[in-house]
C-alpha cells in the first residue's frame, strides 16, 4: 500500500464519463442510499410496529439493533471477501439478498422473524458497502475521476438518511410495512441493472489461502463488541455482565491481532495501519459519525418529547442539513482536488463543533430560523466535507486487490463508532434524569449528552490536526505496502 496523498493533486486532464461509468455509479450508489435509509426509516415506525406487533420497548430495540449487529459485526469480513471472491459478485449477490430480506419484513407477523430480517438486512449490507466502495475505487481512477465519484457517492448516503427521516413519517402515517417494504423494489430495480452494467471483477489470484481463523475470531470480536455496547445502557457500563464482555472483547481481538499478523493470507493486513494518514481516516470516521448519530438522538427526543413535534415535523427541521449535503455533490470531489483532504476534514470537523455548540443554546420555545437552524446549516456543510474526504483519504494509494479489504475497515469504524458513542451519550443523558421529570429538568439533562456530542467532534478535529504539519521537501521512504520482494521507495508529500 502506498502512503495516502492527503494534499492536493496534481493537476490532470479531465477524463471523460461514459454513459457506462455514469450507470455503475447509479447501481453503486443506489444501493448506500438504500442502507441509510434503511437506518433512518425504521426509527419513525417503531410505536406503530410495536403497537401492531405487540412488542415490548426492549423488543423494538432489538429491531434497530438487529440491524447494527449484522452490519457492524461482518463488515471485516465482507470487506475481504469481496477482495478474494470478486467485487461484482459479492455486491449483486448481497444486494440480492438485501431486496428479499426487505420483503420479508414488510410481510412477517411476530416479532422475532421480524428481528431476524433486519438482522440480514444488516448481514447484507455488510458485504454491499465495502464491495460497491472498493468497485469505485478500482473502476474510477485515483485523482480528480474517483474523487467525483466519491464525493457524489458519499452524499447520496447523506441524501437517502436525510429522505429516510421524512418518508417514514409520511409512509407510516399509511402503515409501517411500508417502510420495510420500499427497499425492496429499488434494490431490485438496481439489482437487474449492475448485472448489465458493473464492470467483472476477477477472483484475486495468489492470495496465499483463505484466512479461516481471522474469519472466525474477527467476525465473532466485532459481534460481541457490538452486542455488548448496544446492551450496555440497559444492564449497566458497570454490571458484570458488560465488563466480562468487554474482557472477552479485549482476548478475542488479541487473538485476532495474533493470528493476522502470522498468517499468509490475513483478513486485514495490519501493514495497513502503518500509516498516519489511514490511522486518521480511521478514528475520524468514528469520531464524525459518532459524534452525529448521538446528536441526531437527542434531537430528536428534544423536538418530539419535549417541543411535541410530530416525526414529519422533527424529519423536515433535519432537512436543511441533507438539503445542503445533496446540493454539493457535484462541487466537493473538485475542492478536494484542490486542498487535499486533511485541510477539508479539519475544516468540516470545526464546523461540527461550531454547530453542535451553538445547539446548547436550545430553550423551550426555541425561534427555528434563529436557533435551530444555524445548526443544522453548520452540520450540513460539515459532513459535505467530511464524509467524501474521509472516504477518498482512507482509499487513496491502496493497491486495487486490497480495495475492498480498507473499505470494510472504514465502514466498520463508521458503525462501531456509531454505537461506541450513541451508548455513551445515552448513558450520560440516562445518568442525569431528573427524579422529577419537568420539561425544564428533562432538557438540562440532555445538555451534558451535547456537551459529549461536542467534544467528540472536538476530538476528530484534533485527531486531524496531527497530519497538517508544516510542508516539507519531498524526500524517499518506504511505505506501507503489501509483501514483495523488494520494499518500494516513492516519493510521499503529506
Amino acid at each position: 500500500m502506498t502512503s495516502p496523498l492527503t494534499t492536493p493533486a496534481a493537476p490532470s486532464p479531465a477524463a471523460r464519463w461514459t454513459p457506462r461509468l455514469w450507470g455503475t455509479l447509479l447501481v453503486l450508489c443506489a444501493a448506500m442510499f438504500l442502507d441509510a435509509l434503511d437506518v433512518s426509516m425504521v426509527g419513525v415506525a417503531l410505536p406503530s410496529i410495536g403497537s401492531d406487533l405487540e412488542l415490548s420497548t426492549s423488543a423494538l430495540q432489538w429491531i434497530v439493533s438487529g440491524y447494527i449487529l449484522g452490519y457492524g459485526g461482518l463488515l471485516l469480513l465482507g470487506g475481504r471477501t469481496a477482495d478474494l471472491l470478486g467485487r461484482r459478485q459479492v455486491f449483486l449477490i448481497a444486494l440480492g439478498v438485501f431486496a428479499l430480506a426487505s420483503l420479508l419484513g414488510g410481510l412477517v407477523d411476530s416479532g422475532p422473524l421480524l428481528i431476524a430480517s433486519r438482522f440480514i438486512k444488516g448481514l447484507s449490507a455488510a458485504f454491499t458497502a465495502p464491495a460497491g466502495l472498493s468497485i469505485i475505487t478500482t473502476t474510477f481512477a485515483e485523482g480528480p475521476l474517483r474523487n467525483r465519484a466519491l464525493s457524489i457517492y458519499t452524499t447520496c448516503a447523506a441524501t437517502g438518511f436525510s429522505m429516510g427521516l421524512v418518508l417514514s413519517g409520511l409512509l407510516t402515517e399509511a402503515s409501517w410495512r411500508l417502510t420495510m417494504l420500499l427497499p425492496a423494489p429499488i434494490a431490485l430495480i438496481a439489482l437487474v441493472a449492475g448485472l448489465k452494467l458493473l464492470p467483472r471483477s476477477e477472483r484475486e489470484k495468489d492470495h496465499n489461502g483463505y484466512d479461516i481463523p481471522g474469519a472466525v475470531i474477527g467476525t465473532a470480536s466485532m459481534l460481541l463488541l457490538v452486542f455488548t455496547v448496544v446492551q450496555a445502557p440497559q444492564v449497566g457500563w458497570a454490571s458484570a455482565r458488560t465488563l466480562l464482555s468487554f474482557l472477552a472483547v479485549a482476548v478475542l481481538l488479541t487473538v485476532f491481532v495474533l493470528v493476522e499478523r502470522r498468517s499468509a493470507g490475513p483478513l486485514i493486513r495490519l501493514g495497513v495501519l502503518r500509516s498516519g494518514s489511514q490511522i486518521r481516516a480511521q478514528l475520524g470516521a468514528m469520531a464524525f459519525f459518532g459524534s452525529y448519530v448521538g446528536f441526531q438522538f437527542l434531537v430528536t427526543l428534544y423536538m418530539q418529547s419535549l417541543l411535541g413535534w410530530s416525526a414529519l415535523h422533527t424529519a423536515l427541521a433535519f432537512l436543511p442539513a441533507g438539503a445542503l449535503v445533496a446540493v454539493s455533490s457535484t462541487k466537493v470531489g473538485s475542492i478536494v482536488d484542490r486542498f487535499g483532504t486533511q485541510r477539508l476534514i479539519a475544516a468540516g470537523f470545526a464546523l461540527m463543533v461550531v454547530g453542535y455548540a451553538l445547539f446548547l443554546r436550545v430553550s423551550l420555545d426555541p425561534v427555528y430560523a434563529a436557533v435551530i437552524l444555524p445548526s443544522m446549516l453548520l452540520i450540513g456543510a460539515a459532513c459535505a466535507l467530511v464524509f467524501p474526504s474521509l472516504n477518498i483519504q482512507a482509499t487513496n494509494g491502496v493497491e486495487d486487490h486490497e480495495q475492498g479489504m480498507v473499505s470494510g475497515l472504514l465502514n466498520t469504524s463508521v458503525q462501531v463508532g456509531g454505537a461506541i458513542f450513541l451508548a455513551v451519550v445515552t448513558a450520560v443523558v440516562t445518568a442525569g434524569a431528573p427524579a422529577h421529570a419537568t420539561p425544564q429538568a428533562v432538557l438540562d439533562s440532555y445538555r451534558p449528552g451535547l456537551v459529549v456530542v461536542t467534544g467528540i467532534a472536538l476530538a476528530g478535529l484534533l485527531i486531524t490536526l496531527t497530519g497538517l504539519r508544516t510542508r516539507r521537501p519531498q524526500q524517499s521512504v518506504v511505505v506501507a505496502r503489501s509483501p514483495s520482494p523488494e520494499a518500494e521507495r516513492v516519493p510521499v508529500r503529506d
